[in-house]
């Protein structure tokens, strides 16, 4: 659960009058994709509760969301963060199921998940779940809104909960930053509130003012949850008229209070709070800028889309764009612009832009920059193609929309059902209809120095600020800008050529979809040379005019020092940026490229429409082929780098407990402290040496799936081996067998636990956190479906013993480990109530309950169990990645098992409870003979002490303490790799 601001525009796609839109109840017509076969229906209960129902009868997965137009915005003066805390404490129990979490218990029981969040106007509840589990599960879902229990002890528990998840947002930037720009607003309006609470406000100064939390909390409730504001979804495998009558008997008893929608008229920012530059220290290294405008909220002219139009132009990356004179000028690192916060009364339009350090100096000309481009958009006509091509991208991708996991699609749509009619419930703002010149210009004209607020985040204002933001803690200081200096900034600015964007050339014409002879359920090798390998796969379930590439180069050298690691990034880094002038069209038109590093060299990836896909793909290959190090880049991604590696020891602990973990486990890893240290000697020129060696040796594994044929997806790899191996004078030379890289994992010692101590890498941070890590087996299919079976089983009992019960800390998991195939168990604590020694030995303590609640498990709860797993195996890929993923992980592995689902379905359908129990005694019990333990404790502030005491102390019987990462990882042994299968 989280408190986060709302999405801008709830689902990615668009619109219009091509789509055959489905009547639902009431003759209301939702709008919906060609390629969309799924029944809708509005149906409006005696209650006044407003439901759209999704019949899916191919889902694997149901789903559910109810969104309640009631958020922070409503928290009563002196109890912030009352919404979100209602959010926590709407899971616990209710009078029908007053057990505590058994409504988390029967969703993560059958295969489920489920989250809520609280936003300044909404609160969103969900889940998803098995599909034959949809009415049970609706049932549990139905009573936090008809009679949640609220016990007193269970509010106490919460309440320490919230302050958790705001401990864990103390240091992070984002939520510093969002709170700094509500903190600089009108303070009679809710913008300005802080929207999580914490301990004090939600306890300590409530009992001040004589207030009781769980009384509130149930006024709160009892006033505000009223079933005319709120907006449910429900997707299952049923029929409409099946999902229509569990709608009205779970849901008809939820209250309609006749409670008026909160409306909250006015902008944030008066007078006093425009014109302003802020200056402000973050935590992380780097320099950004965020220009932010008060404008007229795009939701009220959505069918012209204005700010849709408008951030497509000054958020434009391609030539005479404001980013391509930044980066050419060597200021900026990325830009990025839209509407930001936004209600149906006011909205924001930022612009946040990257800065390099010497853009740092630049700031002034970067936003006379800015403010010349929107003076270019201002006096220039609006140009109609510009908007032709915008909507005919955004009809495109709403048209041919890969279909979403359900839970995910619900939320979406709930939340739109806020805001829109219920024939946009689907396509939202995502699709500009109406071309109205007025509308555009009218946003245009607010985009002004008089409404400009400026904030600049930088380390160099250390020392120079006189303000504390209350929440955060983030220092500040503000200044004027009146228009008059902003007038000085623009022209004093660079005289650059600033100009609109040329057509998009990547914009999919031809959308046909290849036949297809058979139905194929695997891919298949369709050649094979001594330079590459091509595996693939055509799309038989999808449908649709798209394409799934991956090319792995598998390059030794990469990875064999912590500068050659160092170094292939940089090349990767380089190369995405050389081609983002050309390529950025891609990404907008809906073919998405990338190019990173991998453990084995680097890889390019493309997913999206196929059209111009073999255009874009052969411009990467160029790219690789003719590389050239310009030393001006190489200076500002180097830079770029330099801040990421500075900013390691600002990652929260849990994300550092994990670091380590796999430090420890993965033979060819090396520490970033090394490669940061690599990093700060390296030059151009260091580059210019080592990128010949790098494709010296090169062997490419490639994928293709989806909307292509054979013969193309051959002719493609003979091109690209033509061009890189078989040239006059060629990048690549290939790959001798012996020199395929495979990456190994340390087997730990039965019998023994080993524990890794470490002081956070950020003093300011109170929190601790454990990795609590059982190694179990090597990919293997019995031994797999077993720790699945005892992960689904222990998930949600870890859950609510180690956060709901003893409130250890606000992230508590239990999840399965798979490290190249070594499989194994793992706790993820992080906490500011103990320290990670004593997180240790509670999640002893808890293996020891859990033995006693897998011994009792009746027969029933173990079918049960082995049942949801199954169902959960049985789920139909929802699109291209998806399916694409998990054959690519079984080709990237060398395992090459792609029935694998089926062969561990075959298996759990042989197995027995005793097996599970047996695995259990042998891998996981306390002090189980066979039991491999590796504990990763990174101790924060609050914990300093006994981090002292722990390093000082002789290691416990059968344990033994890691003192050096790299000397335990010589001295133990190694699984083999499956990646040996590739060199046949």
């Amino acid at each position: 659960m989280d408190s986060r601001p709302r999405e801008t525009d709830a689902p990615d796609d668009p619109v219009n009058g091509a789509a055959p839109p489905l009547a639902a109840a009431g003759d209301v017509e939702i709008i919906r994709p060609r390629n969309d076969k799924r029944g809708y229906r509005r149906v409006v209960l005696p209650n006044s509760l407003e439901c759209l129902l999704i019949s899916d009868p191919d889902t694997d997965k149901a789903a559910a969301s109810m969104n309640v137009s009631v958020g922070y915005f409503c928290d009563p003066d002196g109890l912030e963060g009352l919404a979100h805390f209602l959010e926590h404490m709407l899971f616990y129990a209710s009078e029908k199921y007053p057990e505590e979490d058994s409504y988390s218990k029967y969703i993560a029981e059958h295969g489920g998940s489920t989250n809520a969040f609280t936003s300044s106007e909404h609160t969103n509840f969900y889940f998803d779940v098995n599909s034959d589990s949809l009415h049970d599960a609706l049932d549990r879902f139905a009573q936090f809104f008809i009679k949640p229990l609220m016990s007193p002890d269970a509010t106490l528990r919460e309440i320490k909960a919230v302050d958790s998840e705001n401990q864990k947002n103390l240091l992070s930037d984002p939520w510093r930053m969002s709170q700094l720009q509500k903190h600089l607003c009108a303070e009679n309006h809710p913008y300005h509130k802080f929207s999580t609470g914490n301990w004090n406000t939600l306890e300590v100064k409530a009992k001040e003012k004589g207030l009781d939390t769980r009384l509130e909390l149930i006024k709160f409730y009892d006033s505000h949850y009223s079933a005319n504001l709120m907006q449910l979804v429900v997707y299952g495998k049923e029929s409409l008229d099946s999902l229509q009558n569990l709608v009205e008997n779970k849901f008809c008893d939820i209250r309609d209070v006749g409670r008026k929608p909160f409306s909250f008229p006015g902008h944030p920012c008066t007078r006093e709070h425009l014109q302003i530059l802020v200056k402000a220290v973050p935590i992380k290294q780097g320099h950004t800028l965020r220009i932010l405008f008060p404008i007229t909220p795009n939701v009220r002219r959505y069918k012209e889309g204005p700010c849709r139009y408008i951030s497509h132009l000054i958020g434009h990356e391609g030539e005479g764009s404001l980013f391509y004179i930044l980066k050419n000028l060597g200021w900026a690192m990325s830009l990025e612009a839209g509407e930001g916060d936004w209600s149906h009364d006011f909205s924001f339009f930022s612009v946040i832009i990257q800065l390099t350090d010497v853009g740092q100096e630049h700031m002034e000309d970067t936003v006379g920059l800015l403010f010349r481009y929107i003076k270019l958009l201002q006096t220039s006509e609006t140009p109609k193609w510009i908007f032709d091509e915008l909507q005919a991208i955004c009809e495109t991708g709403f048209h041919y929309r890969d279909k979403s996991p359900p839970i995910n699609y619900v939320v979406n749509i709930s939340s739109n059902m806020q805001f829109f009619p219920p024939e946009d419930w689907l396509i939202a703002s995502s699709v500009p209809s109406k071309f109205s010149p007025d509308a555009i210009q009218n946003i245009l004209n607010e985009l002004t120095p008089e409404t400009v607020r400026i904030f600049w985040e930088s380390k160099n204002f250390e020392g120079q600020t006189n303000l504390t933001e209350p929440w955060y803690g983030t220092s500040y200081s503000v200044e004027a800008v009146p228009p008059s200096i902003i007038q000085k900034w623009v022209e004093k600015a660079p005289e650059e050529d600033l100009h609109l964007p040329k057509q998009n050339i990547f914009i999919p014409r031809d959308l046909s979809l290849k036949s297809v002879e058979e139905m194929v359920s695997f891919p298949a090798m369709l050649r094979k040379t001594p330079f590459s390998r091509l595996w693939y796969k055509p799309d038989t379930m999808f449908f649709t005019p798209k394409v799934y590439i991956k090319m792995d180069f598998h390059c030794p050298l990469s990875q064999s020092s912590p500068k050659s690691a160092v170094l292939t990034d940089v090349f990767t880094r380089l190369l995405m940026d050389y081609l983002n002038d050309y390529a950025y069209d891609a990404q907008v038109a809906g073919l998405y490229y990338a190019v990173k590093p991998n453990d084995t060299g680097f890889q390019v990836t493309m997913v999206g429409f196929n059209d111009k896909m073999r255009t874009l793909l052969g411009t990467v290959i160029g790219k690789i082929a003719e590389f050239k190090v310009k030393v001006d880049r190489f200076s500002v991604i180097k830079e770029a780098m330099t801040k990421e590696y500075e900013n390691f020891k600002f990652r929260q602990p849990y994300q550092q407990v994990l670091y380590y973990c796999s430090l420890i486990l993965e033979d060819q890893a090396w520490p970033w402290d090394e490669e940061f240290s690599a990093l700060s000697h390296l030059e151009a020129s260091d580059l210019e040496y080592f990128l010949p060696q790098l494709l010296s040796k090169t062997f490419i594994e490639c994928y293709f799936a989806g909307n292509i044929e054979s013969n193309e997806a051959k002719n493609i790899i003979h091109h690209v081996e033509d061009v890189l191996f078989n040239a006059p004078i060629s990048a690549c030379k290939p790959l001798s067998p012996s020199q395929h890289l495979a990456k190994r994992i340390v087997k730990l010692e039965k019998g023994l636990r080993y524990y890794y101590p470490a002081m956070c890498s950020n003093h300011q941070d109170e929190n601790s956190a454990l990795l609590h890590y059982i190694q179990t087996h090597q990919d293997n299919v019995k031994q797999n479906v077993l720790l699945q079976l005892l992960a689904l089983v222990g998930k949600q009992p870890a859950f609510h013993q180690l956060r709901s019960v003893e409130q250890l800390g606000y992230i508590a998991l239990l999840r399965q480990r798979n490290d190249s195939g070594v499989r194994g168990l793992q706790f993820i604590i992080q906490s500011t109530v103990k320290d990670p020694a004593n997180l240790d030995a509670r999640v002893e303590n808890f293996l020891k309950m859990f033995e006693g609640t897998l011994y009792q498990m009746s027969d029933a709860e173990f079918k049960s169990n082995v049942s949801a797993l199954i169902d959960m195996k049985l789920e139909k890929y929802k699109n291209i990645r998806e399916e694409s993923a998990f054959f690519w992980g079984e080709i990237s592995e060398g395992t090459l098992k792609f029935d694998r689902k089926q062969e561990e379905i075959a298996a759990l359908r042989e197995l027995k409870k005793e097996e599970l129990i047996d695995f259990f005694n042998d891998h996981v019990r306390v002090n189980a003979p066979q039991k491999k333990i590796l504990s990763i404790q990174v101790y924060g502030g609050l914990h300093s002490a006994e981090y002292e005491t722990i390093v000082q102390n002789a290691p416990p019987l059968q344990s033994c303490e890691i003192t050096d990462i790299y000397s335990f990882r010589r001295s133990r042994p190694l699984y083999g790799s499956f990646r040996e299968v590739l060199v046949r």
